[in-house]
Order: C-alpha cells, then sequence, then structure tokens
C-alpha cells in the first residue's frame, strides 16, 4: 500500500491522549536504576535492567506503530514533516554531544590527567605526595594498576575491517536512497538489505573483538581509564549501531509494503542521516581510540 500524500492544509495534526511518553519515561526510568544498581553489583541490577530494556523495547515498538499508522493514513501535512526533520537534527545533535562528553574525557585524561599525576605542572605535588613511582604513559590502567596488565586491539586488525564496512555501509544506503528518489524499488530493496547485512557483520566482529579482549588480552571495563573510556565509547558506539541496523530492517520492511514514494519518505531519511552520524563516529573512535 503507497503512503497516502500528507494534506495540504494549515491545521497541525496532534495525537489526542498518547499515553506513550508517560510509559515510556518508566521504562526508561527502570533501566537505569537496574543498569546503574549492575555496575554497583547489587543483585537484582542486572535483572531489572533487563527489564527495563524489554519495556522500552515494547514502548518503542506501539509508538512508532502508531506514527507510522497516523503516517500511512495521510495525517501528515508539510508543517509537521519540518518538525519532524528538526526533531532528527537536534536529536542526532544531543547524540554528538553525548559522544563529545566521552572524546573529551579521553581527551582531558591522556593531555592533562595523567602528565599531573606523573608529576609534570600542576601535578608535582599529587606525584611527589601519592604517586611518587607512577610514569605515565598511554594506554595506562591508572597508578594502582586497577585490572592488572593488559594488551590493546591492534588498529590494522578488525577495528580496520570494520572501518571497511561502515564506510560501505554509508555508500549502499546512500545507493539506496537515490534508488527510492528514481522509483526504482529492486534496485532499493537490494542495496538497503545489503546495508542491513554490513550493520549486522559489523556487530558480529564487535563482539568476536570484545571476546577476544576479556579473554585472551585481559582488556576488561575494569581495566583503569584505557579500559573504561574504551568500552564506553565503542560500547556505546556498538548500541547505536545495533539500533541504526534494526532501524534500517523496520525501514526495509516498510519500502517492501510500499509506504514511500519518491516525494515523501522523510522516515528513510531520518534513519539515513542516523547511520551517517554513526559512520562519522566510528571514524574518530578508530583514530583516536585505536590508531593513536
Amino acid at each position: 500500500m503507497a503512503q497516502a500524500h500528507p494534506i495540504d492544509r494549515n491545521v497541525y495534526f496532534v495525537p489526542h491522549s498518547s499515553k506513550w511518553p508517560f510509559f515510556g519515561s518508566i521504562a526508561l526510568f527502570v533501566t537505569m536504576i537496574g543498569f546503574a544498581s549492575w555496575l554497583n553489583e547489587i543483585a537484582w541490577g542486572r535483572p531489572v535492567f533487563f527489564v527495563g530494556v524489554a519495556l522500552v523495547i515494547a514502548v518503542l515498538f506501539m509508538w512508532f506503530g502508531d506514527v507510522i499508522r497516523e503516517s500511512v493514513a495521510g495525517n501528515y501535512n508539510n508543517q509537521v514533516d519540518v518538525s519532524f526533520r528538526m526533531g532528527m537534527i537536534w536529536f542526532i545533535f544531543s547524540e554528538v554531544m553525548f559522544f563529545a562528553a566521552f572524546f573529551g574525557a579521553l581527551f582531558y585524561t591522556r593531555a592533562f590527567a595523567l602528565p599531573w599525576i606523573s608529576g609534570e605542572g600542576d601535578g608535582a605535588a599529587t606525584h611527589a605526595i601519592l604517586w611518587e613511582s607512577f610514569s605515565s604513559g598511554w594506554p595506562n590502567n591508572g597508578p594502582a594498576g586497577i585490572g592488572g596488565p593488559f594488551h590493546t586491539i591492534p588498529a590494522w586488525g578488525l577495528p580496520l575491517i570494520n572501518t571497511l564496512i561502515l564506510l560501505t555501509s554509508g555508500s549502499t544506503v546512500t545507493a539506496a536512497h537515490h534508488a527510492l528518489k528514481s522509483g526504482h524499488r529492486k534496485s532499493l530493496l537490494f542495496w538497503l538489505g545489503l546495508t542491513v547485512v554490513l550493520g549486522c557483520t559489523f556487530l558480529f566482529l564487535q563482539a568476536s573483538e570484545y571476546a577476544e579482549a576479556y579473554k585472551e588480552l585481559n582488556l576488561t571495563l575494569g581495566s583503569g581509564i584505557y579500559g573504561s573510556t574504551f568500552f564506553m565509547l565503542t560500547g556505546f558506539h556498538g548500541l547505536h549501531v545495533t539500533l541504526g541496523t534494526i532501524m534500517l530492517a523496520i525501514i526495509w520492511l516498510r519500502c517492501a509494503k510500499g509506504h514511500f514514494d519518491r516525494d515523501h519518505h522523510f522516515a528513510f531519511e531520518a534513519v539515513a542521516w542516523y547511520w551517517h552520524f554513526v559512520d562519522v563516529v566510528w571514524l574518530g573512535l578508530f583514530l583516536f581510540v585505536y590508531v593513536l
């Protein structure tokens, strides 16, 4: 069924009595309480976290289901389309700031914190009193050697392969977009499906990398400042790739059902924007976390 064209009218569509923001807030609260408790090794933290994740997934499934039904019914006019675009732009901006905070922590640690506690500049007193024998260097697990010795993951192995995979996926989703705008539905489904496969391949290789890091290299989340920044940056990026892959798969199903045409397909564009954002973040990760 093709998507109905937006009605060109001045009335702005507002859904009535939507319960999903309320339930979504509860689901996020449960998730974060469980996650924080899990990190602090509280027994009930882990099951509560997964219950919260299940609630978030259920809320998103039903909430976006309502949005899709409203879109297919033709309830969205050009004003609503502009609102969606602005909302997606601000959402991606918030994600940029999210990763900027972790990149900032990485930069601060390497450029300031480690030199200070090894005796340079204003950290001389700290070095003399607390960590006299500490010598800075990167990667580092801190003055106390938290987590024990470890080895880093070489940049030119799986990380390089994953970089090539994500760069290729950015090209395939762009090819799918051009196919959609040209009305070539078979090409659209092929290139979009290939993007989903590449996203799944990236996640499989990253899971393999994590398994090697924990079992063979003793590189864990508890391996001092390096381990924490490494897994926080790559882990949250992996989470974003997971969400992006799921969204691409849903868009593929919607394309197969004929929900979009060459003029009205913002849902496709929004997911493509998100995927390109994920690509750019990974390039920064590959350079600053693996190479440098």
